[in-house]
């Protein structure tokens, strides 16, 4: 079982990613320090009736009272008033601060219900179980929970780190197609900021089926660089601010489309793409780097290209309300290489003229 530690400063120790087939289904002695207590397991409609039975009881098992509580599925979920829900659900199921929230599902589950778990009763744990690739290697780790917001995406949110994270690859096994390419697009961007090992190791898989017998080890290695980013800057004032790259554009499409429209993964891609191409434009990039990504990207059926119908005044101007903003300009992430990158920062007239 591959183990990943991380560690936060505001936390007083460490906690553990444990990675194994088949772990939902047997990981009752790793809940089994929180016996006595009571659980809200969060899921979505599309996940609770896949391992909600086998979590809750794993859960009893280990000596918890376990309450279920689902949500609709997909990301406009991520909302205040579902939050509101789970507000009242926790009341509802008596939570105390001595108790245990756990998600159990894809990002959108870790994320809201991470937050939730966050302001009610000023903190209350939380342990992570995510069940999509893209919530396995990024969302779950390094304790960054939101919701949307009308405006933009993850604009109301906080730190807060998980007890536990808990990762079974065997529930990929009922991850539809385009989920699981969202994954990959955010596998791809650790590749791409971090590791050019990574990325080659995709590269020259060349696609889906002949990556699928690595995938624990990419997962472990994900965990691994994320961990690392959280250990040097755990707020995202500093170097963690990389795993950014593609991200900006990205929250600016997905707002601009509707949420859900495209997946957070897919929009990555094509961010990704367009960052590749700015920081060829701009000189930091070395030429060929864009077309290098793209290819990958096709390769396993990944979107590259902006939709149409996007008027680059409405991506700037959303774009200036992200997070990475600071001031009258936008901090976006540029590669200097595969494998490594930096900051630049951007103005909206910068902005404007790239898209």
């Amino acid at each position: 079982m591959p183990i990943v530690t991380v560690t936060a400063p505001e936390r007083e120790d460490r906690y553990d990613i444990h990675i194994e087939r088949g772990l939902l289904g047997r990981c009752a002695a790793l809940l089994a320090p929180y016996a006595g207590r009571r659980a809200a397991v969060v899921a979505d409609a599309n996940t609770a009736p896949l391992y909600a039975k086998t979590l809750m009881h794993q859960l009893m098992q280990a000596g918890l009272s376990p309450t279920l509580v689902t949500l609709p599925a997909g990301e406009t979920t991520k909302c205040p008033e579902q939050l509101m829900r789970l507000y009242d659900a926790f009341l509802d199921a008596r939570l105390t601060r001595a108790d245990l929230v756990v998600a159990l599902g894809g990002g959108v589950v870790g994320d809201i219900a991470g937050y939730a778990a966050c302001t009610y009763l000023r903190g209350v744990p939380f342990v992570q179980v995510p069940t999509t690739l893209l919530a396995q290697v990024d969302s779950s780790v390094g304790g960054k929970v939101a919701v949307n917001h009308p405006k933009g995406k993850n604009l109301l949110g906080a730190f807060y780190q998980p007890e536990l994270v808990l990762i079974d690859s065997d529930t990929l096994l009922t991850l539809d197609a385009r989920q699981f390419g969202a994954g990959l697009g955010e596998v791809v961007k650790y590749g791409c900021i971090a590791d050019r090992e990574l990325f080659e190791t995709i590269e020259a898989c060349g696609s889906r089926e002949a990556l699928a017998p690595k995938l624990d080890a990419v997962i472990a290695r994900c965990c691994e660089l994320k961990a690392r980013y959280v250990r040097e800057d755990p707020h995202d004032h500093g170097v963690r601010m990389q795993l950014n790259f593609g991200h900006t554009l990205a929250h600016a499409l997905e707002n601009a489309m509707g949420y859900g429209t495209l997946l957070h993964g897919e929009a990555v891609c094509i961010g990704m793409v367009a960052a590749a191409r700015w920081g060829e434009t701009l000189g930091v990039t070395p030429v060929g780097t864009m077309e290098r990504i793209r290819s990958l990207l096709l390769s396993y059926a990944l979107p590259v290209d902006m939709p149409d119908g996007l008027s680059p005044e409405t991506l700037a101007d959303t774009m200036a309300l992200d997070k990475k903003a600071a001031g009258s300009v936008i901090r976006t992430v540029m590669l200097t290489e595969i494998g490594a990158c930096r900051a630049v920062p951007l103005s909206q007239a910068q902005l404007r003229s790239l898209l």
